[in-house]
């Protein structure tokens, strides 16, 4: 494994006050290295989203520290949050929130362009995470023509495209049969090694689970090791 790319310290995260408070997340300390793949496995309302959000820089924590790619980020402005979520995070919903006017290809394609990419070079990087997620040959089809799990898959390329180090993804398969969430899950694995990004990813599917290098509960704030 190589450093980590992602790295939450002394995480605090906590929400309302007096008698609406909730604290979700108390001293979370989590570290996910390049070509990782970790899944969190805990019950609904534990917190699950919220790390998620956290790792993404989509909400900041009261307190401590989270480091994406070795840059502390509790201290950047908004801006240079969103830069740096931009450049170096991708994000899986549970629903593919695919742009429904344009086709699979380009819809990986698209955030390559927002980043500055030529149409050529953005294309050519599509065509081969579409490949290597298996839906090279439903390129030209929009997302009302894929299955759901062709979508969701479209869905994990265009996360990928910007080559992000870290990929996050919550809930992924939730809306999806059981064979078609291995095949979605199986695509993800492959992608997150192949390109040696950070993989965390939330999931209440034991099976799948247990074919991450590691499994993560939240228990009373703190992320914790989870055998399944």
């Amino acid at each position: 494994m190589s450093e980590p790319y992602l790295r939450l310290t002394g995480v605090h995260r906590h929400y309302g006050k007096d008698e609406t408070f909730v604290r979700v997340l108390e001293a979370a300390d989590l570290s996910v290295a390049g070509g990782e793949l970790v899944a969190i496995v805990a019950p609904s309302g534990a917190g699950k989203s919220t790390l998620l959000h956290l790792s993404g820089l989509l909400e900041r924590p009261q307190s401590g520290e989270i480091e994406i790619t070795g840059t502390a980020t509790m201290a950047l402005s908004e801006r240079g949050r969103t830069l740096l979520r931009r450049t170096t995070v991708g994000y899986v919903y549970q629903f593919h929130h695919l742009l429904p006017e344009f086709t699979a290809l380009e819809n990986v394609t698209i955030p390559q362009l927002i980043a500055g990419k030529s149409q050529a070079a953005a294309d050519r990087r599509s065509r081969e995470l579409l490949d290597l997620l298996g839906v090279g040959p439903r390129a030209a089809h929009r997302p009302a023509e894929l299955s759901g799990g062709e979508q969701q898959r479209v869905a994990i390329a265009r996360a990928a495209a910007n080559h992000p180090r870290v990929i996050l993804a919550d809930e992924p398969t939730g809306n999806l049969d059981p064979e078609t969430s291995d095949l979605v899950f199986s695509a993800l694995q492959t992608l997150i090694r192949g390109e040696g990004a950070a993989g965390l990813i939330a999931t209440h599917n034991h099976d799948l689970a247990r074919r991450a290098d590691r499994i993560v509960t939240i228990k009373a704030g703190l992320v914790e090791p989870l055998t399944l």
